[in-house]
């Protein structure tokens, strides 16, 4: 056995007191991640709502105004998939010769703008004389399009303004649902959401996530519930204390399933009964990644319940942001949001003016 000379002591109590220091870092980095994870909460029993504020110590979003939208950025993938092969295909001919309008038609069919957009759009090209003369007589195809339609925007006109959100599952609903709930909660305003979706019980958890990060209350129901007594409940606790914003989540559905579509008609009933002109608006979340399948959802939403606006989500991922143009001409239903991100000020309000010129920019 070596002799325990001062040298080896010095040396062993130093890495002794290194273990412990690494030790003790990982504890503190282990309570920092716990920190950081929402905390479950208990779901009602069945039958039963409860409203939860956002925990202690939340902070809410920072009433400041969200970042100006930058729709090149967000239409950029789109822009290269459309008019970017537009312009490579035109770039050095001087005439629009047949085989050269086949292609242009080809093109038009292939940019998901529906079947009669594309129509509309190779008939406007096939009255030009030059190739130069396209791409602007398409931008102003566009922007006569979409000034055509109503406006999406709903003033609040009676406290609590309600919204009820629809779409399928996995167009990105819960998210912008969550958006949505910050932007008012920026303005100042009160906001409950209503966890609708009780057909899931990881939908309503995800939907209390984002609550939580927008710092508004939320009021849940147990999983396998009568939603529509969720978005009463809902309703009635924002008007028994003054809140001004009720947006009611509702499950995700295909828009084939004839029994969900017509829950969403019994959900706007029941919520008449605690208020006559509810819901003020009806918002269609549709993933832009889907294309023309997003036009069809419209359709059928739109026969459902009145819907009164769009929210286009991940226009920024995808090629496919002409549907906007398909889902105006073909359904008659104007954007009022689009996602451009996925942070929680990425929800901007739709401007047909701006978006058709990124869109089009050479």
């Amino acid at each position: 056995m070596p002799e325990l000379t001062p040298e080896i002591l010095w040396i062993g109590g130093g890495a002794l007191a290194a273990l412990i220091a690494a030790f003790a870092l990982v504890i503190a980095f282990a309570r920092a991640r716990r920190a950081h994870v929402p905390t479950p909460v208990p779901l009602p029993p069945p039958g039963k709502s409860i409203v939860l504020a956002p925990p202690e110590g939340a902070v809410a979003v920072d009433r400041v105004a969200a970042p100006a939208t930058d729709w090149r950025e967000g239409l950029r993938r789109t822009r290269r998939g459309f008019v970017g092969r537009l312009e490579e295909l035109l770039r050095g001919r001087t005439s629009l010769d047949e085989h050269t309008l086949g292609e242009v038609e080809t093109v038009l069919y292939g940019a998901d703008l529906g079947v009669r957009m594309a129509e509309e759009m190779l008939t406007a090209v096939r009255s030009l004389n030059a190739p130069d003369e396209v791409r602007p007589a398409l931008e102003a195809k566009a922007q006569a399009l979409l000034a055509s339609l109503p406006s999406a925007v709903v003033e609040p006109r009676e406290k609590p303004h309600v919204i009820l959100v629809v779409g399928v599952n996995g167009s990105g609903k819960t998210t912008s649902i969550g958006k949505l709930a910050a932007r008012y909660a920026r303005a100042g305003k009160r906001v409950i959401v209503a966890a609708g979706d009780t057909y899931r019980a990881a939908a309503i958890e995800q939907l209390s996530i984002w609550a939580e990060r927008a710092g508004v209350e939320i009021v849940k129901g147990a999983p396998g519930g009568d939603p529509a007594s969720v978005a009463f409940d809902a309703l009635k606790a924002a008007r028994t204390r003054g809140f001004d914003v009720v947006i009611v989540d509702t499950a995700g559905r295909l828009q084939t399933d004839q029994g969900l579509m017509d829950e969403l008609a019994k959900i706007q009933r029941v919520m008449r009964k605690e208020m006559a002109s509810a819901p003020h608006e009806v918002l269609l979340v549709l993933d832009a990644n889907t294309g023309q399948n997003a036009i069809r959802q419209a359709q059928e939403f739109k026969k459902a319940v009145a819907v009164s606006g769009i929210v286009l989500s991940k226009l920024d991922g995808t090629a496919r942001g002409g549907v906007v143009l398909g889902i105006a001409q073909e359904v008659g239903l104007p954007v009022r949001y689009v996602g451009l991100g996925e942070s929680l000020e990425d929800l901007a309000d739709f401007d047909a003016h701006p978006f058709v010129e990124a869109l089009f920019e050479p």
